[in-house]
């Protein structure tokens, strides 16, 4: 018995070893957080990234909910909802004890938009209304090739949810008809997920490739669906210094196409 574990002990040191080089080289290269507005795919306009820093940067201050538009060149094969998870938790937006961060993400390549919420918002900007902001509002316009539309008239109603009394917003026509066929939509069995999961580690096994997102490995050894891995990245680089205030998200919001 002695000898079998003094044989285990160097094959458990190398494979933790391998383990944690796989996911350093599998994490996506995420953008600095250089303030509130981040257009790494360059489809916004300087006149509305600065009207939208001034916005974002009211609303934290009368409110304390750190919103922040981020566009990205590219996913980098990853899944928008883990990439947007994982970046959230890196940027740690919000506050540590309210969670009150939101990511709006944009894929323009992949053609995704994610509204990634944290969870102290959860229950105001549900998953939702977070779906049908992004049918009503953004994705109409992202078909009509109008990001900056896109981009402002969802911030305006992201922001309109969190800070209107959601009874006179609610009462619209189109709020209550879209609202009701969200709720006729079941969540993916846990089943289901567990076969992709299954499926896609035995295809990059097998092609001798690694998964691009860093949600997965911490997933596999005990993390829920979707949180990804607490990241110790959260300060912004830019001039003006704007950081994270150290929030997390379990991966609320929602995701869209066009």
């Amino acid at each position: 018995m002695n000898v079998l574990v003094r044989l285990s002990r160097p094959w458990f040191a190398a494979l933790a070893f391998a383990f944690a080089a796989v996911v350093a080289v599998a994490a996506p290269n995420f953008p600095a957080l250089t303030g509130r507005v981040v257009d790494q795919a360059g489809v916004l306009s300087s006149g509305v990234q600065a009207s939208l820093t001034a916005r974002l940067a009211d609303l934290e201050q009368k409110s304390s909910i750190q919103l922040v538009v981020a566009t990205v060149s590219s996913l980098e094969g990853v899944e928008v909802e883990p990439y947007a998870n994982d970046l959230f938790r890196a940027w740690k937006l919000g506050e540590a004890q309210k969670n009150n961060g939101v990511l709006l993400l944009v894929a323009p390549h992949e053609h995704k938009v994610r509204i990634e919420v944290g969870y102290g918002l959860e229950g105001t900007l549900t998953d939702a209304v977070s779906k049908i902001i992004i049918v009503n509002a953004i994705t109409p316009r992202f078909k009509a090739n109008d990001f900056d539309g896109g981009v402002t008239r969802g911030v305006d109603d992201i922001i309109t949810t969190l800070t209107t009394d959601a009874s006179e917003w609610q009462s619209k026509p189109d709020f209550r008809s879209q609202h009701a066929a969200q709720n006729n939509n079941s969540a993916l069995p846990l089943v289901f997920f567990f076969a992709i999961i299954l499926l896609i580690i035995v295809s990059n096994a097998r092609r001798g490739g690694g998964y691009r997102s860093s949600s997965v490995v911490p997933w596999v050894v005990g993390s829920s669906a979707w949180r990804g891995s607490d990241s110790s990245g959260g300060g912004g680089s830019g001039g003006d210094s704007f950081s994270g205030g150290g929030g997390s998200s379990g991966g609320g919001g929602a995701s869209g196409g066009w």
